[in-house]
């Protein structure tokens, strides 16, 4: 089969399109034959060694797939050859095959896309649990999503949107903000990329957008210089999700916690994925229910072929993306 291999460290230009053994499934396990790989920006991290999962090398990058299943390991009863699945690979889903542990996998309902299958997982998984189960969103409330014409942002700004949330986006260029916008946003501002010399101009616009008495949530996946402006503008009482840091690991000024008696909640959704909490269950559910309204769209505005993966994974480390990005193969 062919895989995008990820060789040494280092980033997505020094991915190679290479020939290797088709993977055989082991006791537990399905071949996934891939049709569609999400791309992430734990990908981004992943090829570098920069990720908290170390992946022994080579290895083909993509953590998110949907194709259907080839064949299956000794002792697979819960799928068949043919059937249409999703799946959470961890790494190695930029490749034709893929063999996968059946408690990773999950079926794809009648009406969606293998494109939307492989994407409506890592997003907005992270962002239905950040919203609903950790920060336990109320109808009525103030999201304001950072980073919000993003994978995640998109997922984010959708998922508050359904909970009856006010969504206020936040990101980098009038274009994402539009983007924003046309999928649940009430309103939008914008900031800079890099870090402006007056950092409370920004946190100024912030405040003004969410309104006099603050974001009672913040979604964060950017960090860098932009959380301490955003903290800036949570309610007395809010809660601040930690979701990722595109722009750097922040140093945040625990003095802004404690004047504003807010929370600040880290949000791993891969290890919650990892347990036996039946709320993934009922995550998905809910998640699928809202595709299947026409209340959800996963927000796809670029496709690549496994050669230009490495393409794909630059457009998101450069934060040139709107939107979520797939591998289709």
């Amino acid at each position: 089969m062919r895989a995008l291999m990820s060789c040494e460290p280092g980033g997505p230009e020094g991915l190679r399109l290479l020939d290797v053994p088709d993977p055989v499934p082991g006791a537990g396990q399905v071949l996934v034959a891939v049709r569609a790989c999400g791309v992430n920006y734990p990908d981004v991290l992943t090829i570098q060694d920069r990720y908290q999962v170390k992946t022994p090398r080579p290895f083909a990058p993509g953590g998110e797939v949907a194709g259907l299943v080839s064949a299956v390991g000794p002792g697979v009863t819960a799928f068949s050859v043919g059937d249409r699945v999703a799946a959470r690979t961890g790494t190695g889903g930029m490749a034709e095959l893929v063999a996968v542990a059946v408690d990773r996998c999950i079926p794809i309902p009648d009406g969606m896309s293998l494109a939307d299958g492989a994407v409506m997982q890592f997003t907005f998984e992270t962002a239905y649990y950040a919203l609903h189960t950790r920060a336990r969103l109320q109808a009525g409330e103030t999201v304001l999503v950072l980073g919000a014409g993003g994978g995640v942002g998109i997922a984010a700004v959708q998922v508050a949107r359904n909970l009856g949330a006010r969504v206020v986006a936040a990101a980098s260029s009038e274009e994402k903000l539009a983007f924003a916008c046309q999928h649940g946003a009430a309103e939008g501002v914008s900031y800079p990329v890099e870090m402006p010399k007056q950092r409370s101009e920004v946190a100024l616009r912030l405040k003004a957008a969410v309104g006099p008495n603050g974001a009672d949530v913040i979604i964060d996946p950017v960090g860098g210089w932009l959380a301490e402006a955003a903290i800036r503008s949570v309610a007395e009482g809010g809660r601040y999700l930690v979701l990722g840091f595109a722009a750097g690991i922040p140093s945040l000024p625990l003095n802004l916690p404690l004047l504003k008696n807010c929370d600040v909640l880290g949000i791993n959704w891969r290890t919650f994925t990892l347990s036996e909490d039946p709320r993934i269950v009922a995550n998905r559910r809910q998640l699928q229910d809202w595709y299947e309204q026409g209340l959800l769209s996963p927000g796809i505005t670029a496709e690549f072929s496994l050669r230009e993966g490495g393409e794909a994974i630059r457009r998101l480390a450069c934060r040139q993306s709107v939107g979520k990005i797939v591998v289709v193969i």
